[in-house]
């Protein structure tokens, strides 16, 4: 039968939110640097304390009023003259501030070309992520989620269509997890990726692994609708759940019929 989303809902899906490509935030202070340093290439020294003292001359006249006393920009425009004094001052006679030679403006730039290529991969994923909730939610709706095998990232996957829902948490997309959590299957097979999943799952997904994966040992080949009762216990009592695999790990082996050795009951 097919499943709504969410329940009571048409199968009509919503248009993915289209993912902004990160830009880079205005920093008044960076640009004021950036005036300078393209005023300044070329300039002996003679002519950076000439612009330094303009500088400061401008300041000074900024001071007078309330709303320019705060002026990042004209700020960082006076300590980078002043740096660009000092700069040439130590440098040889006859020296020409050049940025491409400025060791400080190279580290920057360094550090805003990592900063870039930290955005273009947050964008590059975040794009990622929306395609496969928008995949997931497509085999949800052909009730074709459970020939499915997770892949690595679909944690962040199950948020995001989570977050679309508006809260709502998508029930079948958990256990669809985790079955393959407990089973191993997918990226789940590497060991890595399943301590991993400790950290990025939520506590009645994990439980309910738990509880699926000891009870798949103790009846192995029990059908899956068979357990569709661990799936409530974990989402109503989470660590109720957990209790319960971890008690059944101790039954695991015990001979039909006893249970393990435990404190006597107690009488009534």
């Amino acid at each position: 039968m097919t499943r709504f989303w969410p329940p009571g809902e048409s199968t009509h899906r919503p248009l993915a939110p289209r993912v902004a490509a990160p830009r880079e935030p205005v920093d008044p202070a960076r640009i004021g640097r950036r005036v300078v340093r393209r005023r300044a290439k070329g300039m002996g020294a003679g002519a950076i304390a000439a612009a330094l003292e303009e500088a400061r001359f401008d300041a000074r006249q900024a001071s007078r009023h309330e709303d320019l006393a705060d002026d990042l920009r004209s700020r960082a425009e006076l300590s980078e003259w002043e740096r660009l004094h000092q700069l040439l001052a130590a440098a040889a006679p006859g020296t020409v501030y050049d940025p491409d030679t400025d060791v400080v403006v190279q580290a920057e730039l360094a550090a805003d070309a990592a900063a870039a290529a930290a955005r273009e991969t947050e964008l590059r994923e975040a794009m990622r992520i929306a395609a496969r909730a928008d995949e997931l939610q497509a085999l949800r709706e052909l009730g074709t989620l459970e020939q499915t095998e997770p892949r690595t990232g679909d944690e962040a996957v199950r948020d995001e269509i989570t977050r679309r829902a508006g809260g709502y948490v998508q029930a079948d997309v958990d256990a669809w997890l985790a079955r393959a959590l407990a089973a191993h299957l997918g990226h789940y097979r590497d060991p890595a990726a399943r301590e991993e999943a400790a950290v990025l799952l939520t506590p009645p997904v994990l439980a309910h692994a738990a509880l699926l994966a000891e009870l798949a040992r103790l009846v192995p080949g029990a059908d899956v609708g068979e357990l569709a009762f661990a799936a409530r216990i974990a989402i109503t009592e989470s660590e109720a759940a957990g209790a319960l695999a971890a008690f059944l790990t101790r039954v695991e082996g015990t001979p039909p019929g006893r249970l393990p050795a435990g404190p006597d009951p107690v009488s009534r």
